[in-house]
């Protein structure tokens, strides 16, 4: 495993789970939608995480919840790349890139980007060819399907196995392309194509993903799988998000994407506080 990532211009350990704080400057995105999409609020909102103990900074501009509608390449590039590049000439934070456009990926390396998110997992046309040249770190993630489409009927034969035979062959793909596999950062997608009884097996046995030997992101926070498990709105999903961070990170993941940074930094604090004493 991994201690920690190389940036150009940036260092994250890795020996300790680290937070990525959401950062959604999309006008429909399920959780906070519409509510960063304005340039200085977007900005605040970087600020706010980075205090609160984010130590990356996740930006997207095209939501990826189910039934969502894809967003021209004009669009995404207004609205990410200005925000990139505030954020990088105010703040000394990793700054990554929600995004499966190549378009998106090249213009967010040139703007400074630290790291390049992507639910397709580089799986769109030109996408490994615009990440393959810089030295980033990319983030593959597993989805069945389409946003649009993903939870309609989500099926698998072992939902872990199918998942690892899925990043084995992106990993493959990846380092056939030229890049290394030091790269690499694996996330399971939670929520992407996956029923509620898949989504708890899938955190339940997360440690199996281990035996990739890559760092593990999980990104849980507010999903309707929480939604449906407590029968709670959004905004009451706070204390269940929790639960399933300190569940992500006993398993094994190390970094945990979220919306409620400074809740989930406590409660890591608190879990980390409580491992050293075992």
């Amino acid at each position: 495993m991994l201690n920690h990532l190389n940036y150009s211009n940036a260092l994250v350990d890795l020996s300790t789970p680290q937070v990525m704080g959401i950062l959604n400057v999309t006008p429909d995105s399920f959780s906070d939608g519409g509510k960063y999409t304005q340039f200085d609020y977007a900005l605040e909102q970087a600020e706010r995480m980075i205090t609160d103990g984010a130590s990356i900074i996740d930006i997207g501009g095209e939501s990826t919840r189910p039934g969502a509608e894809a967003v021209s390449e004009e669009d995404e590039l207004a609205r990410v790349i200005p925000v990139l590049k505030a954020i990088k000439q105010r703040f000394k934070i990793v700054v990554s890139i929600d995004t499966s456009k190549a378009s998106v990926m090249s213009a967010a390396i040139d703007a400074g980007a630290d790291m390049i998110n992507d639910v397709r997992a580089l799986q769109n046309e030109g996408c490994l060819a615009a990440v393959a040249n810089s030295n980033i770190p990319l983030c593959l993630m597993h989805m069945q399907g389409l946003p649009s489409t993903m939870q309609n009927s989500p099926s698998y034969d072992n939902v872990i196995n199918d998942i690892m035979v899925f990043f084995q062959q992106r990993i493959d793909v990846c380092i056939n392309a030229g890049i290394t596999r030091e790269r690499l950062i694996v996330d399971p997608g939670f929520g992407f194509g996956k029923t509620l009884e898949q989504n708890l097996y899938l955190l339940a046995n997360l440690s199996k993903f281990s035996q990739l030997g890559l760092p593990l992101l999980a990104g849980l926070s507010r999903k309707s799988m929480i939604g449906d498990l407590l029968n709670r709105k959004v905004e009451q999903r706070l204390a269940g998000s929790l639960s399933a961070a300190i569940l992500a990170v006993q398993q094994g993941a190390d970094i945990i994407r979220v919306h409620d940074v400074q809740a989930t930094v406590d409660a890591l604090k608190v879990l980390k506080a409580v491992t050293e004493h075992h």
